[in-house]
C-alpha cells in the first residue's frame, strides 16, 4: 500500500468555494494510467492533474492531465492551478516554469497566486460553419438568439456560439437529445456560449455526461480570444460560471505573433493523503 499527497485548489478566483475545482497530485509517481484514472473518477472535479519528472531535465516537469472520462493533451484551469499549487508548496518556485503537456512544453509564468501560461500551438478553425438552427436548439433557443456561430480550437476544440447579451446566455438549457441529433459528427459539439467583447460572459458545456456545464475553461478562452483577435493584439477579462454559482475571471490576450496568454487567480482550499 502507498500514500499519495493531493491539494484541492480553487482556480480562475480569488475567493475560496468559488471559480473550478481542481484536485493535483504533486507526486505521481508510482501511480498507473489506471490509478490516475480512478483517482479522477473518486475526485469528480471536471480535470485532475499528476505531476511527474520531466522527460527533458531543462523543462520544469511533466503535467498529465485526466476528466473523469478521458486523459487531456492541455488544459487550462489545470495548467494555471497546478502552477500556482507547485509554488505554493515551494516544489517550484515563484518565476517561470515549463510544464511537458501533450501539446509540448508550455511556459508558466507565476507570482504568489497568479499564474499565466502561453501557448505557440495555431489556432485552428475548419471552414464548415456550425449549423444555426441545430446549435439553437441544442441551446433551447430559438435560431435568431444566435448572433453567430464557429468552431475553433487551440489544443482543444470547440463549437463557440455568440449570443445577443447575458440575459440571454443565462436563459441557455443544454437539451441533450437536441444536440446529440444536430451536432452529431461535428467538428465538435462542446459549446461555449458568450457575449459581449471586451469582457465577455461566457458559459462552457462539455460534451460529457460527467460534466454537463464548466465553471471556468481556459483552453476554450484561448481559442476564443485568438478568434476575436483576428491576427491581432487582444486582451480581455472572461466571466464564467457565475450562472453556477461558481464565478471565474478569466485574463487573456492575444499575440500578433500567434501566441496566446491565459492566467488567473487559485486559492488553495485543502490537502492531503489517499492510500492505494
Amino acid at each position: 500500500m502507498a500514500s499519495h499527497e493531493f491539494v484541492i485548489a480553487d482556480v480562475f478566483t480569488e475567493r475560496a468555494l468559488s471559480g473550478n475545482q481542481l484536485a493535483v497530485f504533486p507526486d505521481a509517481r508510482g501511480l498507473s494510467d489506471a490509478d490516475m484514472a480512478a483517482l479522477t473518477r473518486e475526485f469528480g472535479f471536471s480535470e485532475t492533474t499528476f505531476v511527474l519528472p520531466p522527460d527533458d531535465p531543462a523543462h520544469t516537469c511533466r503535467v498529465r492531465i485526466f476528466n473523469p472520462a478521458e486523459e487531456m493533451v492541455f488544459a487550462g484551469h489545470p495548467t494555471v492551478g497546478t502552477a500556482a499549487v507547485l509554488a505554493a508548496s515551494g516544489r517550484a518556485s515563484s518565476g517561470r516554469l515549463v510544464f511537458e503537456e501533450g501539446i509540448g512544453p508550455v511556459p508558466v509564468e507565476v507570482s504568489g497566486s497568479f499564474a499565466r501560461f502561453t501557448v505557440t500551438a495555431p489556432y485552428e478553425s475548419p471552414e464548415d460553419r456550425p449549423d444555426v438552427p441545430a446549435v439553437a436548439a441544442a441551446l433551447s433557443l430559438a435560431p435568431g438568439e444566435v448572433v453567430e456561430a464557429w468552431f475553433g480550437g487551440l489544443g482543444n476544440r470547440f463549437c463557440y456560439v455568440r449570443l445577443a447579451d447575458r440575459a440571454t446566455v443565462d436563459r441557455v438549457v443544454v437539451d441533450v437529445a437536441a444536440r446529440r441529433a444536430g451536432l452529431a459528427g461535428a467538428w465538435s459539439s462542446d459549446l461555449y456560449v458568450f457575449a459581449g467583447d471586451d469582457r465577455p460572459y461566457a458559459r462552457s458545456f462539455p460534451d460529457t455526461p460527467t460534466i454537463p456545464e464548466d465553471p471556468a475553461t481556459g483552453s476554450a478562452v484561448t481559442g476564443l480570444v485568438a478568434a476575436l483577435a483576428k491576427g491581432g493584439d487582444l486582451e480581455v477579462t472572461v466571466e464564467q460560471g457565475v450562472a453556477m454559482g461558481r464565478p471565474s475571471v478569466i485574463e487573456a490576450t492575444a499575440h500578433a505573433s500567434g501566441a496566446v496568454s491565459i492566467g488567473g487567480h487559485t486559492v488553495v482550499v485543502g490537502q492531503g493523503t489517499i492510500t492505494l
